[in-house]
């Protein structure tokens, strides 16, 4: 029996060859882009345009940096503005707040970008391997010092609290795959399937909608 493989040009624009050559984060005009809440001199808030839950948030610098622990000084403390508004706008309106970054190990996009988003568990729902697996920090200028001497870590915030994983766990979409499994939503993982079987009518982008109106609300002046 022949068996016939569909092209579907969809999966190219999806290869880590093609992402490393097109960067999404790069390009204003690119799909991830498409929600954009807030933009500053160094900086795009947007909202996930595959969001793990409602209430996924993005903050993605303009400059192509590898993660948190790269930012220049005057970037670096821009970011903690934003990460500290996008924060405050999420405990608003979902009642909760978490972060992480693939501190370019386990990106599968090569250019930062800090995911916050509602979720209410605890550590272990996260790294269920046990805490010897991970390490807390006080703050997130450590990312710096810890970039600088292993060139890269996984990262993630619950609430005020904050670690690094052992980079042993690494595994592309580390933190997609687990945060979506905890929130009751393990297909949500892979953005890349994502991309492929929504519409415009689909639950994630009613959310963003959601997402967005809210935002526009509480910055109105």
């Amino acid at each position: 029996m022949e068996i016939r493989i569909l092209y579907n040009p969809a999966m190219d624009e999806l290869s880590e060859e093609y992402i490393s050559a097109h960067c999404p984060h790069c390009d204003s005009a690119a799909e991830a882009l498409t929600y954009l809440l807030e933009e500053t001199d160094n900086f795009r808030i947007v909202c996930g345009v595959h969001p793990v839950t409602e209430g996924h948030i993005l903050i993605i610098p303009k400059s192509h940096l590898s993660c948190i622990g790269e930012y220049p000084e005057d970037v670096y403390k821009e970011f903690l503005t934003l990460y500290q508004k996008v924060s405050d706008y999420l405990l608003k309106e979902y009642g909760s707040v978490s972060s992480f970054e693939h501190g370019k190990f386990g990106q599968t996009v090569f250019h930062s970008h800090i995911h916050l988003l509602p979720f209410k568990g605890d550590l272990e729902a996260i790294i269920p391997e046990g805490k010897e697996k991970v390490t807390s920090i006080n703050n997130l200028s450590e990312l710096k010092r810890i970039f600088k001497k292993h060139s890269g870590y996984l990262f993630f915030s619950i609430g005020g609290d904050k670690w690094v994983v052992d980079v042993s766990l690494i595994v592309p979409r580390f933190f997609r795959d687990r945060f979506a499994k905890e929130l009751g939503k393990p297909e949500r993982g892979n953005w890349k399937e994502m991309h492929l079987r929504e519409n415009g009518n689909s639950e994630p982008e009613l959310e963003v909608k959601r997402v967005a109106a809210k935002w526009k609300k509480d910055n109105e002046k």
